[in-house]
């Protein structure tokens, strides 16, 4: 993967303005008016009710995920194939935005960290999105985690999964950790690697990681105001049950899948 451009913004001039100026009434509707009617998708009444082959509380999220995007100047273009269930989806970590724009295409429950349970509303839908949420640290969460996991493979339900464990600066994709594969083996599924590509190559991936300091609505308020990009979903060639031996043979060809994707200009 080619380094990205060091981490910029369009500064605070007049540009920046008027984009908080038509963006932020957007996204208050958004919230205010359009999210609850997600949640009413939920009820069990009629969540279960399929609407152009998916089921309604799964179209909500990915509309709402997909308008989200399209408020914050992300063009999503998806590259690629997802997978039928049940599949591991395993994608590069940048930001609060992957979660996103994962939904915005493929309803898939995440491993996620604790932390995000207290996002404002990102952490509203994700704990309603069948996110699984991880203690990090903790032997015994991880645990928990895996059985979820495996689980939820073998009832023919897909998981999300970002191996590097955690955000880094968007300069490059760190290395995986091969036991959060484990699930996919046991339950003898594929597992689909998935390259998030902000801008041309990714060529903004340092502008939509956060800073060093950089708390989550910082980076949601910054990432509010800047210009409008180009976004990719690539699925990638999947992995198919037992085409590789071992979970870290499984991480390494995913890693290395989604680098190379990531110079593409497809």
């Amino acid at each position: 993967m080619n380094s990205p451009v060091p981490r910029a913004s369009s500064g605070g001039g007049p540009g920046r303005a008027f984009r908080y100026l038509y963006r932020v009434p957007l996204l208050l509707v958004h919230i205010f008016l359009l999210l609850p009617l997600v949640l009413l998708s939920m009820v069990p009444l009629w969540s279960g009710v399929r609407v152009a082959g998916l089921r309604i509380e799964h179209l909500a999220i990915k509309l709402w995920s997909a308008g989200l995007m399209r408020i914050f100047g992300f063009h999503l273009r998806r590259i690629g194939t997802p997978l039928p269930d049940p599949v591991m989806f395993v994608a590069n970590h940048v930001s609060w935005v992957d979660i996103e724009m994962l939904h915005s295409q493929r309803m898939m429950g995440f491993v996620a960290k604790q932390e995000i349970r207290g996002w404002p509303v990102v952490g509203w839908l994700t704990a309603r999105g069948e996110t699984i949420f991880h203690q990090r640290g903790s032997h015994e969460s991880m645990g928990g985690v895996m059985h979820a996991m495996l689980a939820r493979l073998r009832t023919g339900r897909p998981v999300g999964v970002f191996p590097e464990g955690r955000t880094r600066d968007g300069a490059q994709v760190g290395p995986f950790h091969a036991r959060i594969f484990q699930p996919a083996v046991e339950a003898g599924v594929p597992v689909q690697p998935v390259a998030l590509r902000y801008g041309p190559r990714g060529c903004v991936q340092t502008v939509v990681a956060f800073g060093p300091t950089e708390s989550f609505f910082a980076n949601f308020m910054r990432l509010l105001g800047e210009p409008a990009r180009s976004a990719d979903i690539c699925f990638l060639a999947p992995i198919a049950p037992g085409e590789l031996e071992g979970r870290s043979r499984i991480a390494d060809l995913a890693r290395e899948r989604i680098v190379a994707a990531m110079d593409e200009t497809g």
